[in-house]
């Protein structure tokens, strides 16, 4: 092997960077005792950008692509020393290769309580979790405002200052927005948006953008949620009288026909029972005694005819004793109410046979 080969051979042909660390933000291409020859490739992947450095200045930015590196194609750094020598005498550039992917499910917190005032609950405090991305949207500035000469950036490096911005950008919002706290839980989606939308312009000055924020959770404090519980009981205690006269008048009502008599007496002791012990928990007489509370009135039964194969109604008990006044109701009409199993003659229902006793059964025929 002659000299200039063993020389040729000391040179960098082919510039490339493949990461599998998935943390890399950006990475310095390792070029000690090497020199960049007229010539050398230089491979830009998909989500990279290179980054020449040359003698502490930044000289010009690569997208994604192959390159030669030649005179006539780098117009930027034809001003470099030695450049426009065609490498006669070799020079030594930097190269960073910068990762313009996506970085995703990085976490955010409040590490301290947010101070708020809710229309509702007053001043309170609140805490917040979730998750974002960051992504680099102009490697030069990144370069020159973040990483400087750092050989090997990693993502942790910078998160720490990101998520103090989103938790304070995050205080601004919710402050500005003045959603009530027990509604922030269905509009995590719209909070996010405009966090995300108040921390691009700060992070933009470090050539970096963040395309998606999540908030995961947002709780209060312990004294807040127990109080949130109480209400919801006190709430449920004060439907409690409504919801047992429901039950009792619903059981009187679901004993029609010729076995009404049935459920109407099991509906009956049921509702006198209920408001019996429901009068003696909440209603104290003046001697310091429970007083009985009566039960709710029976529930008056709706009636409907039918007639010519056609269905009338609903009518009251007052309404068919007219009808029966004005013959529109006979012994013979069929009837039927809730409860009622099927259609019957309104002479065969003990309720309604006694409106036909008012008025004198239709004479006998002639002998």
């Amino acid at each position: 092997m002659g000299i200039l080969d063993f020389l040729s051979g000391q040179f960098i042909d082919v510039i490339e960077w493949t990461d599998d660390t998935r943390d890399t933000m950006v990475f310095r291409f390792e070029r000690e005792g090497h020199e960049i020859k007229y010539g050398a490739k230089l491979t830009v992947r998909e989500s990279q950008a290179a980054v020449f450095v040359h003698e502490g200045q930044m000289a010009d930015v690569f997208t994604p692509g192959l390159y030669m590196l030649e005179t006539n194609n780098m117009p930027i750094m034809t001003n470099l020393q030695h450049w426009d020598h065609g490498f006669n005498s070799p020079f030594k550039s930097e190269v960073y290769f910068v990762s313009t992917n996506r970085f995703t499910d990085l976490k955010w917190g409040t590490k301290n309580p947010i101070m708020l005032r809710d229309p509702e609950f007053g001043p309170t405090r609140i805490r917040a979790f979730g998750t974002y991305t960051i992504k680099v949207a102009d490697p030069a500035l990144f370069m020159r405002e973040i990483v400087g000469t750092d050989g090997e950036f990693t993502m942790d490096e910078i998160s720490g200052q990101i998520r103090n911005i989103i938790v304070q950008e995050f205080s601004n919002a919710i402050a500005k927005a003045g959603i009530p706290v027990l509604d922030m839980a269905a509009n995590t989606s719209e909070v996010g948006k405009l966090i995300a939308q108040a921390i691009d312009p700060v992070i933009a000055g470090y050539g970096l953008t963040l395309p998606e924020l999540y908030i995961e959770n947002i709780s209060l404090p312990p004294a807040v949620e127990k109080a949130l519980d109480d209400r919801t009981s006190r709430g449920i205690q004060g439907n409690l009288d409504d919801y047992m006269k429901y039950k009792a008048a619903d059981a009187m009502a679901a004993g029609g026909g010729m076995t009404e008599g049935m459920g109407m007496g099991m509906g009956a002791a049921m509702g006198m029972q209920m408001g019996q012990q429901m009068g003696a928990a909440v209603a104290p007489s003046a001697g310091g005694q429970g007083a009985a509370v009566p039960p709710p009135p029976p529930v008056e039964h709706v009636w409907h005819i039918a007639e010519n194969g056609q269905t009338k109604g609903p009518f009251s008990k007052a309404d068919l004793g007219r009808m029966v006044s004005s013959g529109e109701l006979k012994r013979e009409t069929h009837v039927w109410t809730q409860g009622q199993d099927g259609w019957k003659r309104a002479n065969d229902v003990a309720e309604l046979a006694q409106l036909f006793t008012v008025m004198p059964p239709p004479p006998p025929p002639p002998a």
